[in-house]
């Protein structure tokens, strides 16, 4: 399934081949249905994000020169919740197809993000 996002610089293809399924799964660690629920009950590490954004890219077709540019000048960079909801929304299009179950879930996780307690710099 693809998914499309906004992502960095601009909208982004998102997609999984089965190569790539495996790849993640390697690279984190996790079983595919494992990984989903780390990301959508907020238990992910950053590799279990960025990971799923990266391979995602090269699965939407950008080159892997090209994924890796992304995700360290927007994902590494940038605040975790801004990632976790697009590997969220990526895993979601994989699981569910391209459009959202029942409700949005895409925007309950971006609006539980944002309304999370901040942590002040002591």
């Amino acid at each position: 399934m693809q998914h499309t996002a906004f992502f960095g610089d601009g909208e982004k293809t998102f997609a999984f081949t089965r190569e790539m399924l495996l790849e993640l799964e390697r690279k984190t660690g996790h079983g595919i249905f494992a990984l989903f629920t780390r990301i959508q009950s907020r238990q992910a590490s950053f590799a279990d994000m960025t990971e799923t954004i990266r391979l995602g890219l090269i699965g939407g077709g950008a080159t892997p020169a090209e994924a890796a540019a992304l995700v360290n000048t927007y994902a590494v960079a940038r605040p975790l919740g801004e990632s976790l909801a697009v590997a969220f929304g990526i895993l979601t299009a994989l699981f569910f197809g391209p459009e959202e179950p029942e409700g949005d879930s895409q925007d309950d996780l971006n609006e539980a993000v944002n309304d999370a307690p901040k942590q002040v710099a002591a």
